[in-house]
């Protein structure tokens, strides 16, 4: 374990931290200790009411998700850093959700994966780190291991837990990655935000499938960007025609909030959409080959969810716009696909326009 400081020395040391994570393209650093009691309670309340349907990796490694020093040994602190995604340069997402031809796919999904080049950015500062203070233990973690990132942003100080259950935070909104670096250093903890949701209800209000059951609560189990991206089963036919043209993920929570006025738009090429993913029309999408969707999306976090997911999603899509030949044409040629969870979605999407 590094050495103690004291508390002029420690805050000194923060500073420099805060300067160094900037320099590797973060917006903001926090430390938190790893008293993690409340998201204890909150976590096993949420998955008491299956809430979290098949994600079965939340209930998973017993209570190492809520205390950091079982999953690492000997950490005392957590430093949690948050990294802008938003695609200025993007198309406007209103638009794209209005054009029943085209389809919408998260804004963080656009570039590349998020996770290689967080984890690299996470080990460099935690190596400047370890050069300044001498060895010291440190694990870092980028949504990769059962980590409660956001009940720790929220103690570090990088902002609040929203009705929608996204962080939030007051000058950049809501759209950014968080980043872990569980750590024996003694650091001094950054204080906390207070809440600014206030009686604000537009997420719950708009969220097309009601997922948002009340303030701070959400049932994955109705989350659209659960339905498209972690269940890999059919997806229940009382929200197909609420998903719209909803691919992958869904950022209607996040569009609508206040906050994300104040969103700052990415400094990383890397998070600028690639293959025009940020207006593509579904149909296109829909023709590609096995091949071209490993290829196209290479690097993408979009590859995870598979070719046959892809085509499920994007047929509930065609199955919501407008009826047209090239739409019914286009669905027609994959009815006799060789994945009967394909064969049932196109057979869905073609009854909505009453030609199976």
């Amino acid at each position: 374990m590094a050495e103690n400081y004291t508390d002029t020395d420690g805050q000194k040391l923060l500073s420099r931290m805060q300067r160094w994570a900037r320099s590797l393209g973060f917006q903001a650093m926090g430390v938190s200790d790893i008293d993690l009691r409340d998201a204890e309670a909150k976590l096993q309340d949420w998955l008491a009411k299956g809430f979290h349907g098949e994600m079965g990796f939340m209930a998973k490694h017993g209570s190492m998700r809520t205390h950091p020093e079982q999953l690492v040994e000997g950490t005392i602190r957590v430093i949690s850093l948050r990294m802008d995604y938003w695609p200025g340069e993007a198309a406007e997402p209103w638009k794209v959700l209005d054009d029943g031809n085209r389809a919408f796919i998260s804004r963080y999904a656009l570039g590349r994966d998020y996770h290689k080049l967080m984890r690299k950015r996470l080990a460099k500062l935690a190596k400047r780190i370890e050069r300044e203070v001498g060895p010291m233990g440190f694990r870092v973690f980028t949504d990769s291991a059962p980590v409660m990132e956001k009940a720790i942003a929220e103690k570090a100080g990088l902002g609040w837990i929203g009705k929608h259950t996204n962080v939030l935070n007051r000058d950049h909104g809501s759209y950014f990655f968080l980043g872990e670096i569980y750590t024996d250093l003694p650091l001094p903890v950054t204080d906390a935000t207070s809440a600014h949701c206030g009686s604000c209800s537009a997420c719950i209000d708009i969220c097309p499938t009601q997922a948002i059951v009340g303030p701070y609560q959400l049932d994955a189990r109705r989350c659209i960007s659960y339905l498209t991206i972690e269940l890999r089963g059919a997806i229940p036919e009382e929200f197909r025609p609420m998903m719209g043209n909803r691919i992958y993920g869904c950022d209607d929570c996040q569009l609508v909030c206040p906050w994300n006025k104040y969103a700052q738009s990415t400094v990383e090429p890397d998070y600028l959409p690639r293959e025009g993913l940020d207006a593509p029309q579904l149909i296109d999408l829909f023709n590609w080959t096995e091949q071209e969707f490993l290829s196209r999306l290479e690097g993408s976090p979009i590859r995870r969810i598979g070719y046959e997911c892809w085509l499920r999603n994007i047929a509930v899509a065609l199955g919501n716009a407008k009826t047209s030949a090239p739409v019914v044409n286009a669905l027609q040629q994959k009815a006799e696909h060789q994945s009967a969870l394909v064969r049932e979605h196109v057979t869905w999407a073609l009854d909505q326009h009453q030609l199976s």
